[in-house]
């Protein structure tokens, strides 16, 4: 039923007591009702009346709730009833089948009963705020019903809308004056029109709940003309007059509008030519105009395939150009193997660069990270001896220029080495880890950090350093192409990235890797029209060669160990006194021990060093002061100022 108007609807609705195995009816009323924007929408009739009082109940009256009865003391009010259970169905009205609810409730067989002078039930919808309320009065001279089962009533017929919540409320009379009434309360949820117990209703009709279109179809071609027409046959349904047929492809579209006439079903006839067609594919769509539903009813669609009836020229001349494809794929492939020259030694990332992205030399990469682990050490060996033999990247690590650090020390090395990154088109990589994100805090003023590989480590703890040179810079810089923020995705996280480097891009390595070597290489993956790929770098290849399966292999290693050893980091770091034995033992076995880490990290470490080598006159050295309280204060303003 509409809300825009009062729709009433009269039908008669039974209030029922259930005294043996069947249900004898007490009395009945007529319940007038309807659904509008009014105050008061359910309107009880005044035509009530009481039939038919069985043994144990007299004195039947019914009310609209405009009398309140109230107890002279408490010890006279009732206990409240139970409702027990609600049905769904269909009733007839004046203006055809509605869908109706009837609720039962009982009454509790205690002494409280002969005090009983009728009950009270209202309905109320909550999507609508209307409602409706019925009071009945009568006297019970006997505990138990004559069947010896509990006093049964129901309402029935009180006219609802699918998909709509009511709640119901039943209470006891009479209600007490001082104090709570004892009530009680359910919800119910009509369901909606698909339901198969109330889809016959009219207001389920004229939403289209019981149309079955039964659409079929005939399409035949002229050949000549090279014109196609589509036949369709389907059944109308009775509150719909009007349908619309169309026929949609891709940038193709083709309706037709028909009424039904008092026909219970129509043919429509789509004609169009095939040059308008670029896909044999097309969507039947049959919308209909219901009285509820209007423009927003279902509507069956079908797929047609029409090339099963005439391919047309344009589809033969597309697999004439496929197969010519293939064909010619084939062969280049054939004389590719034929004249296949003998394997080129240079990095194969070099030849899978994109078009528009070779380079001319080689792209430097400093890698700053952190000494967590042994294990984390060796990930970081192996990621460089990737990066050099499968990516053909120069790599720039304090472990593979021991000798040069030693003369510098660490703090004029790393200046050193920032100014020739800052000159140049290079990157500074800079690989997050727990070890990390605890020396960035204990810079800027949390418990300092002392790591057992820093201590055992010739060059010491490199990170420190690093961070009070190149954060001040990467805040203050205009944009942070220089600089490149990642970790090892399954052993790092996310959480391990200080809070400067949060305002960038983070890559997972290496499940983004491909994605980071564009970085270095200057080049966008994404192009209009295109997507650069490169052999070999994604997540499900990259360990195919023997540098990447070493490193996949040390992945996997430290991954294992975490896990059996949750606690790993807290166990790496040093109190004061294991800090001295390790840096003392450091300086007898450290040297030693870094070049059997890269002898054994880096698959060819002869070409890695020599790519590393720097000679003596590309850089001057100067001396620099750090004051980390300085630079933690700073850092903190200017990232909150960039976020």
């Amino acid at each position: 039923m509409p809300d825009s108007q009062l729709v009433v609807s009269t039908l008669e609705a039974c209030c029922t007591v259930y005294a043996t195995m069947g249900h004898v009816p007490l009395f009945c009323f007529w319940v007038t009702a309807g659904l509008a924007m009014s105050p008061s929408p359910w309107i009880l009739d005044k035509r009530l009346s009481c039939s038919r009082p069985m043994e144990g109940l007299d004195h039947c009256r019914i009310s609209d709730c405009s009398d309140k009865l109230l107890a002279e003391s408490r010890l006279l009010v009732p206990t409240g009833p139970d409702l027990v259970d609600e049905y769904y169905g269909v009733g007839m009205d004046k203006h055809g089948l509605v869908p109706v609810v009837t609720v039962q409730w009982k009454l509790k067989s205690d002494a409280s009963i002969f005090n009983l002078n009728g009950s009270e039930i209202s309905i109320l919808d909550e999507t609508t705020n209307q409602s409706i309320c019925v009071q009945y009065f009568f006297s019970i001279h006997q505990q138990l019903a004559p069947n010896d089962t509990r006093w049964t009533f129901s309402l029935d017929g009180v006219v609802v809308e699918p998909e709509h919540t009511y709640s119901v409320s039943v209470l006891n009379l009479p209600q007490p004056r001082i104090g709570h009434t004892e009530i009680s309360v359910r919800q119910i949820t009509v369901p909606g029109c698909n339901n198969k117990t109330i889809q016959t209703a009219r207001v389920c009709q004229e939403n289209g709940s019981l149309w079955d279109p039964s659409t079929t179809t005939a399409v035949s071609v002229d050949r000549e003309h090279e014109r196609l027409s589509i036949i369709v046959t389907f059944k109308t349904a009775q509150y719909s007059e009007n349908y619309q047929v169309s026929i949609q492809s891709h940038h193709f579209y083709c309706s037709e509008n028909v009424s039904m006439e008092n026909r219970t079903s129509v043919n429509v006839t789509l004609e169009f030519g095939l040059w308008e067609l670029s896909q044999c594919e097309l969507l039947l769509r049959i919308q209909p105009f219901f009285v509820q539903c209007k423009n927003d009813c279902w509507s069956p669609t079908k797929i047609i395939n029409y090339c099963h009836y005439y391919p047309p020229r344009t589809l033969i001349i597309k697999a004439v150009v496929v197969l010519l494809f293939i064909y010619g794929f084939i062969v280049y492939s054939l004389w590719r193997a034929v004249h296949k020259g003998p394997v080129n030694t240079s990095s194969s990332a070099a030849k899978e660069q994109p078009e528009g992205s070779q380079v001319r030399e080689r792209k430097r990469v400093l890698v700053i990270y952190s000494l967590d682990h042994p294990l984390y050490r060796n990930i970081v060996l192996k990621f460089c001896a990737f990066l050099v033999s499968t990516c053909g990247t120069e790599v720039v690590l304090d472990l593979l220029d021991s000798t040069r650090l030693g003369v510098l020390g660490s703090i004029q090395w790393l200046d050193w080495r920032r100014q020739q990154m800052q000159s140049s088109s290079d990157k500074i990589l800079i690989l997050c880890s727990r070890g990390v994100q605890a020396k960035w805090r204990a810079m800027c003023g949390d418990k300092q950090v002392s790591l057992r590989e820093d201590a055992r480590s010739p060059v010491g703890d490199m990170l420190t350093p690093a961070l009070s040179l190149m954060v001040p810079h990467f805040i203050r810089s205009a944009s942070f192409e220089k600089y490149i923020i990642a970790y090892f995705d399954g052993v790092c996280s996310e959480d391990d990235v200080p809070s400067p480097f949060n305002i960038t891009v983070r890559y997972k390595i290496m499940k983004q890797f491909e994605e980071l070597f564009f970085r270095i290489l200057d080049t966008e993956k994404h192009r209009p029209g295109s997507v650069n790929c490169i052999e070999g770098l994604s997540e499900d290849t990259y360990h195919q060669c023997s540098s990447g399966r070493a490193l996949r292999d040390a992945i996997q290693a430290f991954r294992t160990y975490q896990l059996q050893h949750p606690q790993w980091f807290e166990d790496e770091l040093l109190e004061r006194t294991e800090q001295e034995v390790e840096e003392a033992s450091a300086v007898t076995y450290g040297t030693a021990k870094t070049q059997h880490l890269l002898t054994n990290s880096i698959p060819d470490s002869t070409q890695v060093l020599s790519l590393l080598n720097i000679k003596e006159s590309d850089f001057t050295v100067e001396r620099t002061t750090l004051y980390t309280e300085q630079l933690c204060m700073s850092c903190s303003l200017e990232v909150n100022s960039v976020i």
